[in-house]
């Protein structure tokens, strides 16, 4: 089986989940996209030459019917990989409701034990791309990393770009970014879209941080380590529950740094995101005449560092990626 087939067997998964989905921007039902979504996803998975196990998903089985924590995925040959796989069939439900940038199908995937399970609930994060590599430290304050990075990529701290969601949370974040001098960007939802924009210079985004779901940390990190920059997090439990579900999985050190072979342990990982609607890297979902769609993806594996981006026009009415 050769490797490519397997990265554009993840471009055809994303690529399922945005054609299913796109329809339903602007128009206020995030259940419907989201379960659109889900639906185009799974039925492309069964089309990938895998034997796949979900570890990052749509919920337990109880909370999921499709796409659940330990749901096997994939054609599931004998003489295929086992692979962990990770997916947000639609990271960022109220942006594709309300019509905004930053909706995007994503998943990643890598051999057997090779993907952190992290629990659902939120988790720290700081990340940058392959110029800013080793001069992050999600343990010192805002300013001193931005202030590191920017010397990193021999930037005037007024030219660094700081990516951070919108949040009360965050206004520390923004507070020390615009006290150093640094540029602030600031999006609603869709954190994975926004951490690895980071990685690509022609985004102009130098560094994001900010605290956001774990199970997204872990899909963001796999771009991030398939781009050869840095990424480092820590689990933010906030409830007695929320450690216990830590220990239960297995994590005794909720404290401690997460770096990013903790949340990504193999060296050959594959990531994959489309884009539903625009975001700083790809484009939306493009609808054009005659049943016709466009989509723009990018995949990306580790061992190799290939990065490919994929252009793919699709007749709606012979795709077998819909789900009618």
């Amino acid at each position: 089986m050769l490797n490519t087939d397997i990265a554009m067997g993840l471009a055809r998964v994303t690529e399922a989940a945005a054609l299913c989905s796109a329809k339903f921007m602007g128009r206020g039902d995030k259940i419907a996209a989201d379960q659109a979504a889900v639906d185009g996803m799974e039925k492309a998975f069964g089309m990938m030459p895998v034997r796949g196990t979900v570890v990052i998903g749509e919920g337990e089985l109880d909370e999921a019917p499709m796409l659940y924590i330990g749901q096997e995925v994939g054609i599931g040959e004998e003489n295929m990989p086992e692979m962990d796989i990770a997916v947000d069939p639609l990271d960022g439900t109220t942006l594709i409701a309300k019509g905004l940038p930053n909706a995007v199908a994503v998943v990643a995937m890598g051999p057997k034990g090779s993907l952190f399970h992290a629990p659902d609930m939120y988790m720290k994060k700081i990340a940058v791309g392959p110029g800013a590599k080793g001069a992050i430290d999600i343990n010192k304050s805002p300013k001193e990393n931005i202030i590191s990075v920017a010397k990193a990529l021999n930037k005037d701290v007024t030219e660094l770009t700081v990516i951070v969601q919108e949040r009360e949370r965050h206004s520390y974040i923004v507070d020390a970014a615009r006290e150093v001098g640094a540029r602030v960007k600031l999006f609603g939802e869709g954190d994975v879209a926004a951490a690895i924009a980071c990685g690509f210079e022609n985004t102009g985004i130098d560094i994001f941080m900010g605290t956001g779901g774990a199970p997204e940390g872990v899909i963001a990190a796999a771009a991030i380590k398939c781009l050869g920059g840095e990424m480092q997090a820590k689990l933010e439990p906030h409830t007695d529950e929320e450690r216990e579900r830590c220990r239960a999985m297995g994590i005794d050190d909720v404290d401690r740094v997460l770096l990013i072979n903790d949340l990504v342990k193999h060296d050959d990982v594959y990531f994959a995101a489309t884009g539903i609607t625009d975001c700083d890297l790809l484009r939306g979902v493009i609808y054009s005449k005659n049943d016709w769609a466009t989509t723009h993806t990018v995949v990306m594996r580790s061992k190799t560092g290939t990065i490919r981006f994929v252009e793919a026009h699709h007749d709606l009415n012979r795709s077998s990626l819909i789900v009618k």
